[in-house]
């Protein structure tokens, strides 16, 4: 089926995926991961990322400590490290990859099919780079839902609860994916030319007109 609104769908590929590279940036360097609460001090609260372990005080603002040790890291924060880094990487390489296959893109015209195996390979990058960054936050989510109802722990020790970065981090892989789809959706659909419109446009009018002649008395 022609699709006369290709380059819109291109554009909102693009678009999609460009949002979900940027948040999978932010996720990658958050340090709001893992959220603690501590009952006896409700004036802080301790978060931890990636990178760095952090206090939020009502009256002093946040204060970071970065981590010693990248060994010394549980290994869900470990793998995090290396696959949000995969992801962005993958991500970046995928706008390269499908901006010049763009329709909009005047540069190489006549390499039609050159193009199409740019946008293939640039969805199929978002699409690897949008589940890079989905897994990493499920199993840091993972890891915290099993540490928060763990029986072995006794009751009066803190529990860590979900951070915000995991939100965006999920919503990150979502743009990814979609705007890979998107991208990869129009590479199946016909382009419909402006000056192909107009000849079928021309031709419905003379057959029109041939029409109206023979129907007059």
């Amino acid at each position: 089926m022609a699709l006369v609104y290709r380059p819109m769908m291109q554009l909102s590929g693009i678009l999609f995926s460009l949002l979900g590279w940027v948040l999978s940036c932010l996720t990658t360097y958050l340090p709001q991961w893992k959220n603690l609460n501590l009952e006896l001090n409700e004036l802080e609260i301790w978060t931890m990322g990636l990178w760095q372990a952090c206090v939020v005080q009502e009256e002093g603002g946040m204060q970071c400590k970065d981590f010693d040790s990248f060994l010394a890291l549980p290994p869900e924060l470990r793998i995090s490290r290396i696959l949000m880094f995969f992801s962005n990487g993958l991500g970046l390489l995928g706008l390269l990859l499908s901006g010049f296959g763009l329709d909009c893109l005047k540069t190489g015209e006549r390499q039609q099919e050159q193009k199409k195996r740019l946008l293939l390979f640039g969805g199929m990058l978002f699409w690897i780079s949008g589940i890079t960054a989905i897994v990493p936050v499920s199993w840091v989510a993972h890891s915290t839902v099993q540490e928060f109802w763990d029986e072995n722990i006794p009751d009066i020790v803190p529990r860590w609860d979900f951070g915000e970065a995991l939100f965006v981090g999920w919503l990150a892989g979502f743009c990814l994916i979609l705007g890979g789809s998107l991208l990869n959706c129009t590479i199946c659909s016909t382009e419909v030319h402006p000056s192909s419109i107009h000849y079928a446009v021309a031709e419905q009018q003379d057959q029109c007109q041939h029409l109206e002649t023979e129907t007059r008395p």
